[in-house]
């Protein structure tokens, strides 16, 4: 599993802590980085995570891992009256902060610092929850969907933006050329932290996809579990629910 899979390899740290510092370290390029490593394309997935949430016309909104709050600030889209974006990198959040506050956006999202995998909210307290580019971050993944089921409401809806392989060879073929080589370069030139990239992108390579995550998504207890493969199938959305 993905746990093995560490930013800093030389570190006696666990994944988590890594993950934190590694956010920290690059949180203030994170957004321009980011652009430039997805073609701009990361922006018409997470138009898609929006849509999919306004249908169930949410009151409030918990968006995990949310970073910089890119996912979150869309989400204000779904005319819900709360958002939470929760992240373990008070780093990113910071620069997230910055972004609210300038889009005047202080009555509707709350940045709040917290861990994926024991969050601090009461259970069955959110109409829909979302984690885009996160969960691969997570130190025990099934730990993290579990506590995200609990404090899910029964009906509310849950969605996944994550990385993910495609299947046909020759679009494979060329996703592992640009995950192997181009963007472990892109990081090496732009970035201060050399390690991040190449921990974004063996990271993804070696995350379960797919069936793979359906069926965990399954295990963990959510019903309804689709998965709905984006451009290619280099990045996936999974949506599920609670009974």
């Amino acid at each position: 599993m993905s746990e093995k899979v560490k930013p800093y390899k030389d570190s006696d740290l666990n994944k988590k802590e890594q993950v934190t510092k590694m956010f920290d370290t690059i949180s203030k390029e994170y957004d321009g980085l980011n652009r430039v490593i997805s073609f701009g394309i990361d922006v018409k997935w997470r138009k898609k995570v929006v849509n999919l949430v306004k249908e169930t016309e949410p009151n409030n909104i918990l968006d995990i891992a949310t970073g910089t709050g890119d996912l979150a600030i869309n989400l204000v889209k779904t005319g819900a009256d709360e958002i939470i974006g929760l992240d373990i990198s008070d780093g990113m959040l910071e620069v997230g902060r910055q972004k609210i506050k300038t889009k005047n956006l202080d009555g509707v999202i709350k940045m709040v610092i917290g861990d994926s995998e024991d969050l601090p909210f009461e259970s069955n307290s959110f109409d829909a929850i979302t984690v885009a580019f996160g969960v691969r971050n997570f130190m025990n993944l099934e730990k993290g969907l579990a506590e995200i089921l609990r404090v899910l409401k029964p009906n509310g809806i849950f969605v996944i933006l994550e990385t993910s392989v495609p299947t046909k060879p020759i679009y494979k073929q060329g996703y592992l050329v640009y995950s192997k080589y181009i963007l472990p370069t892109i990081g090496k030139v732009f970035s201060k932290d050399r390690s991040a990239y190449k921990y974004l992108s063996e990271s993804a390579s070696v995350f379960p996809y797919g069936e793979a995550l359906n069926n965990i998504l399954r295990k963990t207890g959510f019903i309804n579990v689709e998965d709905h493969p984006q451009t290619f199938g280099v990045a996936t959305i999974y949506t599920a629910s609670k009974s």
